[in-house]
């Protein structure tokens, strides 16, 4: 049985939130956000298994979304080691 996702912060040194997502043991899956040190948002996306999966999104410092990368999901199938 695999474990449900739990929510995880990770802080800088002078305490201000740096990132804040989801983990399943000690893997990124779920949902994340990162921010700037004056608490805006910088980046957001999707891991699966520890791997970036899906658009993930970097905001301005209005918040507003700037640029948005897409990432393959890199799940394998059963049929990907097929010869």
């Amino acid at each position: 049985m695999t474990a449900s996702p739990r929510e995880h912060t990770l802080f800088r040194k002078d305490g201000t939130v740096w990132a804040r997502g989801l983990m399943r043991g000690k893997v990124q899956h779920g949902f994340w956000e990162w921010y700037r040190k004056d608490g805006t948002k910088l980046r957001s996306g999707r891991f699966e298994n520890g791997e970036q999966v899906g658009a993930w999104t970097t905001y301005d410092k209005a918040g507003k979304p700037h640029k948005v990368k897409d990432f393959k999901d890199r799940t394998v199938k059963p049929d990907d080691h097929e010869p």
